[in-house]
């Protein structure tokens, strides 16, 4: 089973969390058991789980990003001009596979589930499929 989550982005770079988004999918479709995957349908956006509690650490890791691949490089070839959200979209990865058991995500304590814009303001996509135990 499968469905689609439509995104709203409204910034270049942006962490968008999703964990509740998923949680109520999974008890729509009554699973109770089994991994969900949640994939990005973007080149220039990923899906990664890092700290919900601490707003700063988005911040943090989205300015550490910047550092790391800044927008504009001189010797960057790709005629859109967005090479650096490529590479942002590389690093974070654009899936992860995550396991439910009673009905919902296994997340530690500090963890959510965020869909990263890179190269925004967009409407996106990602797509979750369940594969129940």
């Amino acid at each position: 089973m499968e469905q689609r989550l439509e995104i709203k982005t409204n910034a270049r770079d942006q962490m968008i969390e999703i964990t509740s988004d998923i949680n109520k999918w999974i008890q729509s479709i009554g699973m109770n058991s089994g991994i969900v995957i949640v994939s990005s349908l973007h080149t220039t956006a990923g899906i990664t789980i890092n700290e919900n509690a601490d707003p700063d650490v988005k911040t943090d890791m989205l300015r550490r990003l910047d550092e790391v691949y800044p927008w504009e490089h001189p010797k960057d070839l790709h005629m859109e001009g967005n090479t650096a959200s490529h590479l942002k979209t590389s690093t974070v990865g654009h899936a992860q596979t995550l396991i439910v058991s009673n009905g919902k995500l296994i997340l530690g304590t500090w963890q959510g589930v965020y869909f990263c814009e890179f190269d925004g303001p967009r409407n996106r996509s990602c797509v979750l499929k369940a594969i129940f135990d």
